[in-house]
């Protein structure tokens, strides 16, 4: 049978979970998330991801599109970035976050980002997502120039190819675990959203607590949850900062098992960065940032 379109409107029996949803996602500093006005109604703000998907997936899959992935050999690099620096204004005067920075990641690579704290590790995996954009340079994604595209092509970019962990989990408080990790699946318009979810939740051991909600699950349950979500949509790409900075030692061990589980699984490329020259180890590579620089 054919799928539905990805722009159809979201289930009934999900409605209440979406509204309630969108409402947490427009408040300021929740990151990650394309902002809405607080008066725009929930089913147009859920229409306009999916249909901002629906762009997403012409832009890059066009078969006459020289950039597309469709054209993509094996060798090429899923993520690449070219002379990018990130400058900000401060009292004292421009700051220099990064300068020059060229790297790139081949598809199913497992790439740890380390450097002392303040070195542009995070500022790096933020321009990376498209999450930011940086002063000079060109970035990347899956085929799709990201320093080419606006916010909301680079929203949509991130949607069909990007998945998230963070270090504070960022779930949302109001919906249990199963929900969250169907939200992302619900709002892109794809059916069998619970079945794919259960799935996922299964793979990370964590069934039994799928209508609990984030409040009632330990830490370690809470990043499962959001690697779950992160993993969910099958994404070409995952980013994890400090994945395992809140967590203890044994529970942080576990979590990054369980992200080369996926990994191995699902030939997704991981990207992290990560303060744990110990972790960092047991990435198929290491970039290490030093004032703002790749070190040689």
């Amino acid at each position: 049978s054919t799928s539905p379109s990805p722009s159809r409107p979201p289930s009934a029996t999900l409605r209440p979970l979406l509204k309630r949803t969108l409402k947490f996602w427009r408040k300021p500093g929740v990151p990650g998330w394309r902002k809405f006005p607080v008066s725009m109604p929930w089913h147009t703000v859920a229409t306009s991801i999916a249909a901002s998907n629906s762009v997403a997936s012409a832009r890059t899959d066009s078969p006459n599109d020289p950039d597309s992935d469709l054209d993509m050999s094996i060798a090429q690099p899923v993520l690449r970035a070219e002379k990018i620096s990130k400058q900000v204004s401060s009292p004292e005067g421009t700051l220099a976050i990064l300068a020059d920075v060229d790297l790139s990641i081949q598809a199913g690579e497992t790439v740890a980002i380390i450097g002392a704290s303040g070195a542009g590790k995070s500022t790096l995996l933020a321009l990376l997502a498209g999450l930011d954009e940086p002063t000079d340079g060109r970035i990347w994604l899956n085929g799709a120039e990201l320093t080419a595209l606006d916010e909301d092509g680079r929203a949509a970019i991130r949607a069909q190819h990007v998945g998230f962990v963070f270090q504070s989990f960022h779930l949302v408080p109001s919906l249990t675990a199963i929900e969250n990790v169907m939200l992302p699946l619900e709002l892109a318009g794809k059916s069998g959203a619970r079945e794919a979810a259960s799935e996922v939740l299964d793979r990370v051991g964590l069934m039994p607590r799928r209508e609990h909600y984030p409040r009632q699950l330990s830490g370690g349950e809470q990043q499962r949850v959001a690697i779950a979500r992160a993993f969910v949509t099958r994404p070409a790409l995952l980013f994890a900062d400090e994945p395992t900075g809140n967590l203890d030692s044994a529970t942080g061990e576990r979590i990054i098992e369980l992200l080369f589980e996926l990994n191995r699984a699902a030939q997704t490329t991981l990207v992290v960065v990560t303060h744990d020259n110990a972790i960092a180890q047991r990435w198929g590579r290491t970039i290490r940032i030093d004032a703002g620089k790749v070190a040689a």
